[in-house]
């Protein structure tokens, strides 16, 4: 499993449940499509996070990586339904931080053998 990672801080005047509303809506969206394998939101309590990463942490999963690569040229292609939702949720954030990360260790085969 990939997990793609982003942190962000909301736009002032952004209310955190419309937010989520929006989030909800289009990685709902891209799951039902196959795009993603699931999604989770998490927000930063009692003011602790690290440094330079926002308030809000988004991990969607993804099976692999061409899965990831398949949802970034749908959503790339910038046409409806995916672009309303996709602009839905952008044009409520600021301070976008991104990663991806892997399931780890992870099983790979190497002359026959499992490995870990």
């Amino acid at each position: 499993m990939d997990i793609y990672h982003v942190w962000c801080d909301l736009k002032p005047e952004v209310s955190d449940t419309a937010f989520a509303e929006k989030l909800d809506a289009y990685l709902g969206h891209l799951r039902t499509e196959g795009l993603i394998e699931g999604w989770r939101l998490t927000r930063r309590k009692l003011g602790l996070g690290a440094p330079g990463l926002g308030e809000f942490h988004l991990m969607i999963e993804v099976k692999n990586l061409a899965q990831l690569e398949d949802a970034f040229q749908r959503v790339a292609g910038r046409r409806e339904p995916v672009e309303g939702f996709h602009f839905g949720v952008n044009s409520l954030v600021r301070n976008a931080v991104f990663a991806l990360y892997r399931d780890f260790p992870d099983p790979v085969r190497h002359r026959g053998e499992e490995r870990f």
